[in-house]
């Protein structure tokens, strides 16, 4: 038997943040689970993968998301999140969760696909992404819905943010940096 959706009254909807265009943008939550389904998918095709020109590919394309997400996490996300819910639990350690894949990027990106420890680094890669994933989306996603944070302007934040750092990936951290023009008077 079918049960009628859950209506939601005018005065405890929050409105959908409008973008330029006038389409919806999602919050900062929905923004996140999508990023996590992405990378997801991208491990899942790299385990059927036999093509070292094709695990190369997703390997730079898995880094790439996986640096954006982290840093725009860190930089708007975990820092709302930790004053609202006045934690210092959850979000240090998911900003240990990501040191430690950064660490394991810096082993991958921009190396070639030569065997059995690099597909070892990526499977190593997989399972701790799929863990800080489970923790994030069962914990602190729960937690942080009951706060009284705009998860929608997050969402707009994360959003802008991530597009500036495709845009111009020197803005990412532990992108190599612009070498300082020196002048001699």
């Amino acid at each position: 038997m079918a049960t009628a959706p859950r209506k939601i009254s005018p005065s405890t909807r929050k409105p959908a943040a409008k973008t330029a265009r006038g389409a919806s943008s999602p919050d900062a939550i929905a923004l996140l689970r999508a990023d996590h389904k992405r990378v997801s998918d991208l491990f899942a095709q790299y385990e059927t993968t036999r093509s070292a020109a094709r695990k190369k590919t997703l390997v730079a394309t898995i880094c790439q998301e996986l640096t954006i997400h982290a840093q725009v996490e860190e930089e708007i996300f975990y820092p709302a999140v930790k004053a609202a819910l006045k934690d210092k639990e959850l979000v240090p350690e998911a900003q240990v969760e990501h040191q430690s894949l950064k660490d394991l990027i810096a082993q991958v990106k921009d190396k070639e696909p030569d065997g059995e420890m690099f597909d070892a680094k990526i499977k190593v890669m997989s399972e701790y992404v799929k863990h800080h994933v489970k923790e994030e989306q069962n914990e602190m996603f729960v937690r942080a819905k009951k706060t009284r944070l705009d998860l929608q302007q997050l969402g707009e934040q994360l959003a802008a943010r991530k597009q500036e750092l495709m845009d111009d990936p020197s803005q990412l951290e532990g992108s190599p940096a612009k070498e300082p023009v020196e002048t001699f008077a």
